[in-house]
């Protein structure tokens, strides 16, 4: 049986990989601080043979006894929110996690993949983003705690691969949305629906004109489930390529609850981006991948799962 470990395992994206890698006849050690990954991400997975969790900082020197056949280092705060209430603890599981994993990685002789952001192209001033694009970051605005950690973490993961040998991979995951993510999550999505299922006015940053795109969770794991077995090595976008305004999205989640709150517009954030869309040209080319669950449906489930969390 294979073995794979997962930092940031009880984190929204970790933790459907858990278990997409349960499903693949993996053995997972899920490694989380549970600094905002919750534990009842983990109440499934944790009742599943084959599953275990390492309680602590992915900063520190992780033991893992016996083989690791693939190591997968999504550790970190990765919402607006949580980030800027942890500046540091981000900057850290970027640049100190991102080594001790890797470390291990070389000690086991194993596949390493990094849970890389379309945060590293910051402000672009291209649209849709290739991966060639070097990005438009402000490396002291407040958000640069994220996407300098990512940028760093990239880079050391390229150095490992080119120095020591390691088989890495690069995911630059783009706003993926779905079950398992927190109710205070601090992103449009579910900002949206918590406010529209609990009749409060939608938030709007800005005049709500900046774009997004929304990839819908089952879809990203598919395609970092295919990232992982392929072997493409330089950065990939994983991502939906179908643009909106914030607004729109705003507008669609009202409709889908069915609450027709009021939306109120406050001051944009610092450095926030105005329009994020991935070319995935390469996903689809060498992955032969591209998401396939439409918007509506994906917010639905998205909404039903709210609902069960804050009625259930």
């Amino acid at each position: 049986m294979p073995r794979a470990v997962v930092t940031g395992g009880a984190g929204f994206l970790g933790s459907h990989l858990c278990e997409r890698l349960l499903d693949e006849g993996y053995e997972v050690i899920g490694v989380d601080n549970l600094i905002t990954g919750p534990r009842e991400n983990l109440a499934l997975l944790e009742r599943r043979a084959g599953f275990a969790l390492l309680e602590q900082d992915v900063t520190k020197h992780i033991e893992i006894p016996g083989a690791v056949d693939a190591v997968l280092h999504f550790a970190s705060p990765a919402s607006p929110e949580d980030y800027l209430k942890y500046p540091i603890q981000t900057l850290k599981a970027g640049a100190l996690g991102t080594h001790v994993t890797l470390g291990l990685a070389k000690a086991k002789g194993a596949r390493y993949m990094l849970a890389s952001t379309s945060e590293v192209y910051g402000d672009p001033l291209v649209n849709p983003q290739p991966e060639e694009y070097w990005g438009n970051v402000n490396p002291i605005g407040p958000r640069g705690v994220y996407d300098e950690a990512k940028r760093y973490a990239e880079a050391m993961t390229m150095a490992y691969h080119r120095v020591h040998g390691i088989d890495t991979r690069i995911a630059r995951i783009h706003n993926t949305y779905g079950p398992k993510m927190r109710l205070n999550d601090g992103r449009a999505v579910p900002n949206f629906v918590y406010q529209a299922l609990t009749s409060r006015p939608l938030t709007v940053y800005g005049d709500g004109s900046q774009t997004r795109s929304f990839c819908y969770v089952s879809d990203m794991i598919e395609g970092l489930w295919r990232l992982l077995n392929s072997r493409v090595v330089e950065p990939i976008n994983l991502g939906n390529p179908k643009e909106m305004t914030i607004l729109e999205l705003a507008k669609k989640v009202r409709d889908l609850v069915g609450n027709h709150v009021e939306i109120v517009f406050k001051p944009l954030p610092v450095d926030d981006p105005k329009v994020r869309r991935p070319d995935i040209t390469k996903a689809k080319t060498l992955l032969g991948w591209e998401p396939n669950v439409g918007l509506e449906y994906g917010l639905r489930e998205t909404i039903a799962y709210f609902r069960g969390r804050i009625h259930g």
